[in-house]
């Protein structure tokens, strides 16, 4: 993996929640080594309240966040993609588009706090907890050495990553 700006797509259905979380968490953890970007099969057409509101509460911007289509990472003019991780199960059974500059992908799934059903403090912990699975994984992959590894070892890398239970993952700070 050659050294400079990482760009990394994460995928879910709706692009509403778990795939806006991670694209807001990678922008800070990357530090400028990645630019994130997120987006979805079926776009919801917005960001869930509840990541936004949950982002905002943990200083994140979220002014620029929005749910779109994959389609726009598949044209031309699209940045080329160094990865791309799929969140949500529904999204890694789906045939992804094929992506300009052959990117390494791997599934790194998550609950869908969307789809939860609570009070509204039930709701904000659920998401809380899938925020922290997100930051955890995220973690981890930003420090791992990706100009030391061929691309092989990388993969393998970035499927134990997916495979590992984020519950027991201890690298978030507490919310």
């Amino acid at each position: 993996m050659s050294e400079g700006l990482h760009k990394v797509l994460f995928l879910c259905t709706g692009n509403s929640a778990r795939s806006i979380m991670a694209e807001s968490i990678l922008d800070r953890l990357g530090a400028g080594r990645f630019a994130a970007f997120s987006a979805g099969s079926q776009p919801a057409g917005a960001v869930n309240p509840h990541a936004e509101r949950l982002l905002k509460q943990l200083n994140y911007k979220t002014d620029g966040l929005s749910s779109k289509s994959w389609d726009e990472f598949g044209r031309d003019g699209a940045p080329e993609l160094d990865f791309v991780f799929t969140v949500c199960d529904s999204a890694a059974a789906e045939t992804c588009p094929v992506w300009p500059g052959q990117p390494m992908t791997a599934h790194w799934g998550f609950p869908d706090p969307a789809a939860f059903e609570g009070s509204d403090a039930e709701i904000a912990a659920f998401f809380a907890d899938v925020y922290r699975q997100i930051y955890n994984r995220i973690s981890i992959f930003v420090n791992l050495p990706l100009e030391a590894l061929d691309r092989l070892s990388l993969q393998r890398r970035l499927d134990e990553i997916g495979r590992a239970d984020p519950n027991r993952l201890e690298t978030a700070p507490a919310i």
